[in-house]
């Protein structure tokens, strides 16, 4: 069904591309990420765990005020439509939380309970989750699929490999200055790789299919659509996109125990940073309670307390236990790889699609055709998740 002409789609048209153009300047993992993230671990770990980082973070480069009134300056009593009109109504409320998210990035509290209205935090179910999966045994760490071996430039090559599966470019940058090993940056189309990370097979395995499979898909589906909004991303889209991309580390096999325990100690990260702990507090109970490795408790602490205290991390596995769920029930998740959409759109997206403002995806992530799990542990812990 092609879109029509008339002065009501045009309204649409008009309001999607002016919030397009101003989301364009707010992406925030452009901003929380610290610039001076090994500087600081050396001093932390030189305390022997006792005082805390000081991070430092790039400065913004948007006017906050002017965006914030650009944005509910936005006519959307033109929209005829209600459930149009009502999508967009929320699509503001949600940027316009991001907005001050990015404004108060190292204001400590501030930007804390900012990020809890945009990305909430674990329920006890969650932290029950988290504890549940890290009774299971690990893979043994020392076999060679899970040896560091490849820099980011070796890597590189790996990515490139993989992405040349789909009929779609992309570019890729490495950088000193990020707290994950991976990560895309939907606005440029851009895979980014740690500088400093020596990358397993496994990783490989699991990054390829989590960053491009799922990430750099949604990215270009979300390209594919009259509507700008699928590009951009709707309301808490985070928790769909990051379950969807675990979920095709899933289903390619590269989804491991290690891997669960990785996202569960993220669950318990956020956990204690809603508890009010210090940075060195958490990293002390993942370190000594939860024996996991001082590299990784520092990382995944950071990762949590960037910004002030960014709570989206336990989201992962919040958002694979829904996509699982709905896999299990046989729903067709291609509806939510047309962009950067959420689970609780999903009727939203197939209206938009029947009324010609959407299309079906270009690209479906590869790993979905068919489910190369092995492990029947892994299938175990997420058919008994909460």
């Amino acid at each position: 069904m092609s879109i029509d002409s008339s002065i009501a789609t045009q309204n649409i048209l008009h309001i999607d591309k002016r919030i397009d153009e101003l989301v364009k300047k707010i992406e925030l993992l452009r901003y929380v990420n610290p610039i001076n993230i090994e500087e600081e671990k050396e001093k932390f770990f030189t305390s022997k765990y006792l005082t805390d980082p000081k991070f430092l973070y790039p400065k913004r480069d948007f006017d906050k005020f002017k965006l914030h009134s650009e944005f509910f300056a936005l006519p959307l009593d033109t929209i005829e439509d209600e459930r149009i009109r009502n999508l967009y109504e929320e699509i503001i409320y949600f940027y316009s939380g991001l907005i001050q998210c990015i404004e108060t990035i190292g204001e400590g509290k501030r930007f804390y309970y900012n990020s809890l209205r945009s990305f909430g935090s674990p329920t006890e179910a969650d932290v029950e989750n988290a504890k549940f999966i890290l009774h299971f045994e690990e893979e043994n760490k020392q076999e060679p699929v899970f040896k560091p071996k490849f820099t980011s430039t070796e890597a590189e090559e790996f990515f490139k490999k993989y992405g040349a599966k789909y009929n779609f470019t992309f570019n890729i940058e490495h950088s000193s200055t990020m707290s994950a090993i991976a990560m895309v940056l939907n606005s440029t189309k851009s895979l980014v790789l740690n500088k400093g990370h020596k990358y397993s097979e496994n990783e490989i395995g699991i990054l390829t299919n989590h960053e491009i499979g799922v990430h750099m898909v949604t990215t270009m589906n979300g390209l594919q659509h009259p509507l700008k909004i699928f590009s951009h991303g709707f309301p808490d889209n985070e928790e769909t996109q990051e379950g969807l991309a675990v979920f095709s580390e899933y289903m390619s096999g590269n989804l491991t125990i290690k891997r669960l325990k990785e996202l569960a100690y993220r669950v318990l990260a956020v956990n204690g940073l809603a508890k009010g702990y210090s940075f060195s507090k958490t990293f002390r109970s993942l370190h000594n309670t939860f024996d996991l490795n001082r590299e990784d408790a520092f990382y995944i602490t950071l990762r949590a307390y960037r910004g002030g205290g960014f709570t989206k991390d336990y989201l992962y596995l919040t958002g694979l236990k829904k996509i699982y769920n709905e896999y299990k029930n046989n729903a067709d998740l291609s509806v939510l790889l047309t962009g950067k959409v959420t689970l609780d759109f999903k009727e939203d997206i197939q209206y938009l699609i029947a009324n010609g403002f959407a299309v079906k995806p270009t690209f479906i992530t590869g790993s979905f055709a068919k489910n190369n799990n092995k492990n029947e542990t892994i299938n175990f812990i997420l058919d008994n998740l909460k």
